[in-house]
């Protein structure tokens, strides 16, 4: 009966054995498919997540370009509004600069007669020469517009650069002397 025993609980044991290792070929496929779908879920939502982004950066793109149109169109009014103010001033420039042309040469006149007595005819007559020319240079100045003025300038170095880098240096000690002198 001892054989028995033991063949009866062979069989038991392998009649045991069978039902485990078919639970785990049913796991197995349960956790690939779990596994499968959380993959397309997770595939569905990067791309959801793909397309919110595109959207957000549609609407981004479009405010930022509505920003700079608004920009440029800022800039160009200021920069119309910057050259109308600069021609204002350069016409008020030449203005002033003609005035104190003809002033000056008004002043040269009138004491070239003290010149001539003090030093001599041909100093008094130097004096007036320059007087003319200085009012001559005043008329001119009145008469060219702004544009002219510039271009004459812009001739004018071309032709002798050296002369107007020399121009350049005295009227720009000058100016600086002035604005010292105001505030000291």
């Amino acid at each position: 009966m001892a054989a028995t025993t033991k063949t009866k609980t062979r069989k038991k044991t392998t009649a045991k054995k069978a039902p485990k290792a078919a639970a785990p070929v049913d796991n197995k496929a349960e956790a690939k498919s779990r596994f499968n779908a959380a993959l397309d879920e997770a595939r569905a939502g990067a791309a959801a997540l793909k397309a919110e982004a595109g959207v957000r950066a549609g609407a981004y793109r479009e405010q930022a370009r509505e920003k700079g149109t608004d920009l440029v169109a800022e800039a160009k009014n200021y920069g119309g509004e910057v050259k109308a103010k600069a021609s204002d001033l350069a016409v008020e420039g030449k203005t002033r600069a003609s005035d104190a042309l003809a002033s000056l040469g008004k002043i040269v006149a009138d004491t070239a007669p003290q010149i001539d007595e003090k030093v001599g005819e041909q100093y008094g007559d130097y004096a007036r020469k320059a007087s003319r020319s200085l009012q001559e240079a005043s008329a001119k100045l009145d008469s060219k517009s702004v544009e002219e003025i510039g271009d004459d300038a812009r001739e004018f170095v071309r032709k002798s650069p050296g002369t107007a880098l020399g121009i350049a240096a005295v009227l720009g000690f000058l100016v600086a002397r002035l604005f010292r002198g105001g505030r000291g």
